[in-house]
């Protein structure tokens, strides 16, 4: 019997929840950015300069990514719960994998 940690997918278990601590630490900033249009426009446009840098650039497209990834995998374990269990669910996580880098590489073309 195979550890269940070698089974392919883990690795989509292991993603969907780190994607979706990432995304749960990175709403407060986002809305903390947010609030500045309200309460201090100018500092909004220091940011907003800010965010032009290439690294930045970077950063968003991980977090397209990690955005698209947890969207998929939260479908797949859907998808799990809902209809009837097949063999090919390593190439369904395998899938959303995909989607989620054409996702956000389509995301950081359009920004650089």
């Amino acid at each position: 019997m195979r550890p269940a940690r070698a089974h392919p997918l883990w690795l989509a278990f292991v993603l969907h929840r780190v994607s979706g601590v990432a995304l749960a630490l990175f709403l407060p900033l986002h809305f903390y950015v947010l609030s500045l249009a309200l309460t201090a426009p100018e500092r909004l446009d220091g940011f907003l300069t800010f965010a032009e840098q290439p690294l930045v650039k970077v950063a968003e497209f991980g977090l397209v990514f990690l955005l698209a990834v947890h969207t998929a995998g939260g479908l797949r374990l859907m998808a799990m719960e809902w209809l009837p269990w097949s063999a090919p669910q390593k190439s369904l996580a395998a899938g959303a994998v995909g989607f989620a880098v054409l996702l956000s590489g389509t995301f950081f073309l359009q920004v650089i």
